[in-house]
């Protein structure tokens, strides 16, 4: 069976931008898995410990035959091959791919729940998110539109494409 999901993409060390754009295209590559649609590009301060880099941000739609857990496998995966280490909770890394939404999947497993439970409160989520569904409902949470996150979305920095 074909479900859509979301796959949130940060990187803030070693050209993140080009982590990002090249992580976007691997995505098509995954195993029963197409991209389906890319966000632009944002630019946003770190969560977290603030003596790092600002991050570099984007939102993929994906089609797969993949269950979120081995989507999830394949997704940690590609984080490895752009060399992430796992350093401190929040801290600077390569490349963080977060499974967002799998369908209209609500799921709390050890490794994995589904909406992200962070998902209402991060503007570089949120807006690039709502670029490409703006009319999608997050079980749970509704509309895209009334999440809390929307009030820090000033503080994105929407970037143009790269040449």
């Amino acid at each position: 069976m074909l479900s859509h999901a979301y796959i949130g993409l940060g990187s803030n060390l070693d050209g993140p931008r080009d982590h990002v754009e090249r992580a976007l295209r691997e995505l098509d590559g995954l195993k029963l898995t197409r991209l389906a649609a890319a966000s632009s590009c944002y630019a946003s301060r770190p969560v977290g410990p603030q003596d790092q880099p600002d991050f570099i941000n984007a939102v993929a739609h994906i089609e797969t035959r993949l269950s979120p857990l081995a989507l999830l496998d394949q997704l940690q995966a590609l984080e490895q091959r752009h060399a992430r280490v796992r350093r401190r909770h929040w801290g600077p890394r390569t490349l963080d791919l977060d499974l967002l939404l799998y369908d209209d999947q609500c799921l709390d497993h050890p490794r994995l729940r589904l909406p992200h439970p962070e998902i209402a409160r991060r503007a570089f989520v949120v807006v690039p998110l709502h670029e490409l569904a703006p009319t999608l409902e997050l079980p749970g949470l509704g509309s895209l539109a009334v999440l809390p996150a929307w009030q820090d979305a000033d503080d994105l920095r929407a970037l143009l494409p790269q040449r």
